[in-house]
């Protein structure tokens, strides 16, 4: 008789908490270690914070075309999806904007929550850069290559790991249940249908405001509670900029959870909730999800469509 298990692995990766989940048989540790050695894998790669990762240079490559790893290629092929699909809210060109607001290098700690408010600017809702330069990126998949203008550089930002959760899911696909949270994209599979309990906690105080109960979806949250700072200026900043200004985005939305098919999908409509703003947050999570305020109220969203 076979015994099953349910291993957890949890670590540091991307600069925040990241957890491997894999139930089955005995084949369950080993694809948990697997996973775990991928994305942390995955984080020397995508990093922007040395200059020898994989998208460092790229972003330093003066040639027009480069040629590039299959993983690296996918990821830009999903940034640049994920800037169409959000009509250019998710953009991940905004790099050197991130770096004047402040974002050089990984930080430790948060500015809070309510000071951050405290000291905003007035809420708007965030809109497309004017000149959309994510358009100017290509992909050739069969040759692993990007092209794109020299001095356009990208952001691995959440859509890498909303991605890097789904690339992990595709492996475990055969084992009876797993869950995959690449700080705080998280993807749910199996092959028995196992719920799991997702808790959303308040970016004011840490309380659990809802729990969803889910076999098979992706699961991510975007929020400003966790990463903010002053910026040179003393100016609270975070890490989601308004396209349209390049400054960080102060909405009225806090936080917004989606849920969708895959956790990049989930990703870019919780990032796109946020960006928003409060009268439109809700169009952007059709699968579902919950949405925080800067007064601290939250409302949960109903699904307008079914999870295949």
């Amino acid at each position: 008789m076979t015994t099953q298990v349910e291993i957890v692995r949890r670590f540091r990766c991307f600069g925040s908490d990241c957890t491997v989940i894999v139930a089955g048989d005995d084949s369950a540790a080993r694809a948990a270690e697997d996973a775990e050695m991928q994305l942390l894998a995955w984080h020397r790669r995508f990093t922007r914070f040395t200059t020898t990762s994989e998208l460092s240079q790229l972003n330093a490559d003066p040639r027009p075309a480069v040629s590039v790893s299959p993983v690296m290629a996918r990821f830009v092929q999903a940034a640049v999806d994920s800037a169409r699909e959000t009509g250019g809210l998710v953009d991940a060109t905004l790099l050197g904007a991130l770096e004047d607001a402040g974002y050089r290098r990984d930080l430790q700690g948060s500015l809070p929550l309510s000071i951050a408010l405290g000291l905003a600017p007035a809420r708007r809702p965030a809109g497309p850069a004017a000149l959309a330069r994510w358009a100017d990126v290509s992909v050739d998949a069969m040759a692993n290559t990007v092209s794109r203008p020299p001095g356009l550089r990208l952001d691995s930002g959440g859509v890498a790991k909303g991605l890097f959760a789904d690339m992990i899911s595709e492996r475990l696909d055969g084992h009876e249940s797993y869950a995959i949270e690449c700080a705080g994209d998280l993807r749910l599979g199996g092959t028995d249908g196992h719920d799991r309990r997702v808790d959303v906690s308040s970016p004011f105080d840490g309380s659990t405001l809802h729990a969803f109960e889910l076999a098979r979806a992706g699961v991510a949250t975007s929020g400003i509670g966790r990463r903010s700072w002053l910026d040179e200026n003393a100016r609270p900043a975070h890490h989601l900029l308004d396209p349209s200004t390049g400054r960080p985005a102060f909405t009225g939305v806090v936080q917004a959870t989606a849920i969708a098919p895959t956790a990049l999908e989930a990703e870019l409509r919780a990032k796109a909730a946020l960006l928003s703003g409060p009268g439109a947050a809700s169009d952007c999570l059709a699968y579902g999800g919950l949405v925080v305020l800067d007064d601290g109220s939250h409302h949960l969203v109903a699904s307008r469509k079914d999870l295949p």
